[in-house]
């Protein structure tokens, strides 16, 4: 008998979070599992090829967990109907206290401070890096990182090359900040960016200083695209340092441009390693582990 699973989303449009998730539903569906989606209002979830339903967790403004609380009801309704309800996002864990009595699973993807009493109630909790699951005491937060396809379609810049000029990306931060000679520096508007885009860089420069991953280290892997961030959160666990990219202490403005000269200087090896590297985040073997935590005993 088929696996149904519920996969709920605080958004209407993928961002990292529900694009993770749906490479696991690809690879569920095939699996013989039936998936079904909810998300606030119709949008690219509601189009992505699964039968889906509304249902409104709130978002992150002053108040909105009350339309989470409204949403109480409903979802446990629909919880009866499933056999593993998958709260994809903390915003979506506000639903915790009204499916006692389902199989739940949390994903928490994001920094978090502190553990809500709440959380306590899901079945399976994921962390997307140690990191984060060190941030979770007491939850038995399992490590799972984050899946990448690998093998994609190129995909056209969206920026216009310069001839002969190496391309740094930079993900929120001046252009200043990486300045190279003869280097042609993207300033990218932070947004899903997959690794059929990310291959067109030679270095992909993350200067967060609170970061436990996100979708972009993994989809630089992918891409073979070195990365130079800050050795922070969880991004030392997927950036090699000197192997598949170059990490740099936080507050360190001219460590950071060095470390971007260093990964240009070394590109063709640390893009190679880096690829190689992404082999164990592929989407297949991701699903072959989320599969193992969060099926339902009684499924089998």
């Amino acid at each position: 008998m088929a696996v149904k699973l519920l996969g709920v989303n605080a958004v209407d449009h993928p961002g990292g979070a529900e694009i993770g998730f749906l490479r696991l539903a690809d690879r569920l569906r095939a699996r013989g599992w039936e998936v079904t989606l909810t998300s606030p209002d119709e949008g690219a979830l509601s189009d992505a090829g699964y039968p889906w339903l509304k249902l409104d967790v709130g978002g992150l403004g002053h108040g909105e967990g009350a339309r989470a609380v409204a949403s109480w009801p409903r979802a446990l309704r629909l919880a009866q109907r499933y056999d593993v309800v998958y709260l994809n996002s903390t915003v979506c864990g506000r639903l915790l206290p009204a499916l006692r009595g389902t199989w739940t699973v949390l994903h928490v993807h994001d920094v978090v401070d502190r553990v809500p009493r709440h959380w306590h109630g899901a079945d399976v909790v994921l962390a997307n890096s140690q990191a984060g699951a060190e941030r979770l005491d007491g939850l038995g937060a399992h490590v799972v990182h984050f899946p990448v396809e690998l093998d994609t379609s190129p995909v056209e810049p969206p920026w216009e090359p310069r001839d002969g000029a190496a391309v740094v990306g930079c993900i929120g931060a001046a252009p200043d900040l990486v300045e190279v000679p003869g280097a042609q520096v993207v300033d990218l508007e932070p947004m899903p960016w997959t690794a059929g885009i990310l291959r067109h860089l030679d270095v992909l420069v993350i200067p967060s200083h609170q970061e436990l991953t996100g979708m972009l280290v993994y989809e630089a892997a992918a891409a073979g695209t070195p990365v130079v961030a800050m050795r922070v959160g969880g991004l030392a666990e997927v950036v090699e340092d000197g192997v598949t990219g170059v990490l740099v202490e936080p507050g360190d403005p001219a460590g950071l441009a060095n470390a971007v000269r260093r990964a240009l200087a070394n590109r063709a090896a640390m893009g190679a390693a880096a690829r190689a590297a992404a082999e164990r985040f592929g989407a297949d073997g991701y699903a072959d582990r989320v599969e193992a935590l969060i099926r339902p005993a009684a499924a089998d």
